[in-house]
């Protein structure tokens, strides 16, 4: 009934979010850099074939961007010591720098993109696109409990 129009404005919103983060984290981040990152940050370490769980791409994909990241300064690949054939991946203290930052301009962006709207549908957009998503979202609250 309504695909068009949500499809018409979910692709405006993720082309001018991926964008504006684009922008905002050259030189030294790619939005992908920074999903690995977050990742790192809390499981690390980690081995690579571990990170396809959670990020949507391939093994190959995911070597390639592990090696850019490892020129970069932003991860280090060690050796397990019991095991030569497994690789641990963890951030450095640059990446874990990055990382922040990252974080910083997306939640600055969204913060700035959420601020048009109260915050009870704030939480009602959070709930509905949980319903969309299939994930366990918390309700959200009365009208007029708008903290």
């Amino acid at each position: 009934m309504f695909a068009a129009e949500f499809a018409r404005l979910w692709m405006k919103i993720t082309k001018d979010w991926k964008m504006h983060l684009d922008e905002a984290l050259a030189p030294a981040l790619t939005e992908s850099q920074l999903n690995v990152l977050e990742l790192l940050l809390e499981h690390q370490p980690m081995k690579p074939s571990d990170m396809l769980h959670y990020l949507s791409t391939t093994p190959a994909a995911i070597t390639t961007l592990l090696d850019r990241m490892e020129r970069g300064g932003l991860i280090a690949r060690t050796r397990d010591v019991a095991d030569r054939r497994i690789v641990w991946v963890t951030a450095t203290d640059r990446g874990m720098r990055e990382a922040r930052r990252g974080v910083e301009i997306r939640e600055r962006y969204i913060g700035q993109a959420l601020e048009r709207i109260s915050a009870h549908n704030q939480q009602l957009l959070i709930y509905l696109l949980g319903k969309i998503a299939d994930e366990p979202i918390v309700r959200p609250a009365a009208a007029g409990d708008e903290r």
